[in-house]
């Protein structure tokens, strides 16, 4: 009997052009960190450095009597205090972004004058050991004067209510409205008006592993400063701290490694690195600072509480969505420092997932006698996603309508991406509807009822709880005109620099912050695509150092921005060094056409005789150490510098509209909580996360080196 093999047919597959990207691969800062070889800014060591601590201030609001430093200073090991009339006298008052009154704020690293929230900095103390500092800073004797507090936001402009900041005139830091489409027909059409006396979102602080910190060298003969911070964005630390120390942003060298995350917290920390940076001058010596954690939680960055108050809502009596009026109450804290800009950046988000057409919004901000408010996590957008998603919430309970079907029937659906929003943002993609489904599916939701009755004979109550994001990222600074215009803020930017070195080694700086999300990995993936080699020949190097020349005016790590400014300019830097690799090798080759080469293994050859190549060390030595002969026309360094630019305009600062960011990353989480009636006492006994990332750019693993 006889067989037959029959061949496939012959398929030819094309090699894919990216090889690297969207794959996995070890992550290159693992080895490091699983070995505890990291480097955090509480490792950095100098001889014969001061550990700081600061006095806080045990009162909400109080006149500042009188400051006595004697004893402390005259206890052994304590090396110096600082006062806030010595930083009134050395520096000028920060910046401030607001329009009058806020823009009037007198805004120290140290209180001068009176304190206005508890434990705000009074006085810095400095010792030859950290515990030492903590001791003496209670031998520093303050005399206070209380005053009565303002707590409550809501009571910020009643009269006879206190002032935080006499120079103001009253506790109002910015209003303004926002209004799009056409709210009086959207009310006109409504056969349903729903109204909400108030909501209110509570203040909160994120919490990162690691606390602030910083280690500020000062060099005496060249009058620089060298600062090594976790602060995640150093571009914005020193546009604040020059102006106010009155000197070059050269004169500030911000320098990270790793930083145990971010989340925005550590966006605000310059009043606390000015203070560093005074207090090496004054005594001559590395200053040291490390926050407690009770410190951070009192008196660090914390997130914005907002009321919305007489809220109403427009609505078919089907659940459909045609637009809401409420008037947000902000509460800023004692001091502005990133503020106003929450009053802005809500509206990159502004109709959530909905197809909300007409919306006004009355904003107000003011200050009350609470520590200062920063970027949070979703800084200022989840206040309003919170918001937008209790209305679906509370309208379908109030039309007895399944809020799964409200939210379906008002999403913007995937066939109208890209979706332009009442005040002009871009969202690029989403299929909101089937994340939705997606996620009920994984808490069992066609089987709610069953479990309620289950948990109901187990004497709980079960409920469960819808929340649907955008996480907006790459923001455009122009729209801090919305809140000032007269800022001479607009776009973004950021820088990388991509080099071939004399020995073949691929070396990468970026100028963002990176606070454990992977930016060495990612950008070797990135640069080994373009280079046709492998990503263990690019060498990322680990943090931020503004002297690197990789440095702009928005560098940092924030607004989850990385994947379009950050690889982007790495990008730029990567096509830039491959285009000088072929210039070089259609020299060093024998004059071939640069649309003749390619890049591939390490290597510049040639596309149809492979052979005839030129590794890329032999580049490297060439372009450094072996470049006698080379024509002269020839402008190939082989290091490459990228500033990448989104491609923005400037919001209509009349229409308050334009688009403010460049990606939108949606997420809906569904959560299943258990409730004793009797005690209150809650279980999340399920928990559904969907997330749309858009396009896949690193897909990473953990490594198991060292290990």
């Amino acid at each position: 009997m006889s067989s037959t093999t029959i061949a496939p047919e012959r398929v030819e597959i094309a090699a894919p052009v990216r090889r690297w990207s969207g794959q996995n691969v070890p992550r290159k800062e693992d080895k490091r960190l699983t070995q505890g070889q990291g480097v955090f800014v509480d490792d950095v060591k100098r001889h014969g450095m001061g550990y700081l601590h600061f006095v806080r201030a045990p009162y909400a609001h109080a006149n500042i009597v009188s400051i006595d430093t004697s004893v402390a200073e005259s206890t052994k090991g304590v090396y110096g205090t600082l006062t806030g009339e010595e930083v009134a006298a050395l520096t000028d008052p920060f910046f401030q972004l607001a329009t009058p009154p806020g823009s009037l704020l007198e805004d120290y690293a140290l209180a001068v004058g009176k304190v206005r929230y508890v434990g705000e900095p009074v006085v810095a103390v400095v010792a030859e050991t950290r515990e030492l500092a903590r001791d003496a800073s209670e031998l520093v004797e303050i005399e206070y004067e209380p005053l009565p507090a303002l707590v409550d936001a809501r009571r910020a402009q009643d009269d006879g209510a206190p002032v935080v900041h006499e120079e103001t005139g009253g506790n109002l830091m910015w209003q303004g409205v926002y209004e799009w489409g056409d709210l009086d027909a959207a009310f006109a059409e409504a056969d349903r008006v729903v109204k909400i006396g108030e909501l209110h979102f509570h203040r909160f602080n994120s919490t990162p592993i690691e606390c602030d910190g910083a280690l500020v060298e000062y060099n005496r003969g060249t009058g620089q400063w060298t600062l090594h911070t976790n602060n995640q964005f150093p571009g914005f630390a020193a546009i604040m701290m020059g102006p106010a120390m009155r000197c070059g942003l050269d004169k500030l060298r911000f320098v990270t490694q790793d930083i145990g995350g971010g989340f925005g917290n550590k966006i605000t920390s310059h009043p606390q690195l000015l203070v560093c940076c005074l207090l090496a001058r004054k005594l001559n010596r590395p200053i040291q600072w490390t926050e407690w954690r009770s410190d951070f939680h009192m008196t660090m960055s914390h997130g914005n509480e907002r009321w919305f108050l007489d809220t109403e809502v427009a609505v078919k009596a089907d659940g459909t969505l045609l637009g809401f009026r409420t008037k947000a109450l902000d509460d800023a804290g004692a001091w502005l420092r990133y503020e106003p800009l929450g009053a802005v950046i809500w509206a990159q988000v502004t109709p959530g997932m909905y197809r909300w057409r007409n919306v006004r919004l009355e904003f107000t901000q003011v200050a009350t006698n609470k520590a200062p408010c920063s970027p949070n996590r979703g800084y200022s957008r989840m206040q309003h996603l919170w918001f937008t998603e209790r209305l679906i919430d509370i309208v379908a309970h109030e039309l007895d309508l399944d809020p799964v079907e409200v939210r379906k029937q008002n999403f913007i659906r995937a066939d109208e991406m890209p979706y332009e929003t009442p005040n002009g943002c871009i969202y690029d993609s989403g299929d909101y509807a089937k994340m939705l489904d997606v996620a009920l599916d994984l808490i069992g939701w066609n089987e709610r009822d069953a479990r309620r009755q289950e948990a109901a004979a187990r004497g709980k109550l079960l409920g469960i709880g819808i929340g649907s994001t955008l996480d907006s990222g790459t923001n455009n600074f122009g729209q801090s005109r919305l809140i000032n215009p007269e800022l001479q803020f607009s776009g973004n930017n950021e820088v990388a620099t991509v080099k071939l070195d004399i020995l073949g080694e691929i070396v990468v700086t970026l100028g963002t912050t990176p606070q454990g999300q992977g930016h060495e990995t990612t950008a070797s993936q990135v640069v080994a695509d373009i280079l046709g080699c492998s990503v263990d020949d690019v060498h990322v190097r680990a943090g931020h150092d503004s002297y690197w020349n990789s440095h702009a005016g928005f560098s940092g790590t924030y607004a989850s921005q990385f994947a379009v400014t950050g690889l982007s300019a790495v990008k730029g830097a990567t096509e830039m060094l491959a285009e000088q690799v072929k210039r070089l090798g259609s020299v060093i080759l024998g004059g071939v056409p640069v649309d003749a080469l390619e890049l591939a293994d390490g290597m510049v050859r040639i596309k149809d005789n492979p052979e005839a190549a030129l590794p890329f060390m032999a580049c490297g030595a060439i372009i450094n150490a072996n470049n006698a002969g080379l024509p002269e026309d020839l402008d190939v360094t082989l290091n490459c510098r990228y500033v990448y630019r989104p491609p923005f305009e400037l919001p209509d600062v009349e229409r308050k509209f334009g688009n403010l960011t460049l990606t939108y990353a949606a997420q809906v989480h569904v959560a299943v909580v258990e409730i004793d009636p009797e005690t209150g006492q809650y279980d999340v006994v399920d928990h559904a996360a969907v997330d749309d990332c858009g396009v896949r750019i690193a897909s990473i693993r953990r490594s198991s080196r060292g290990r």
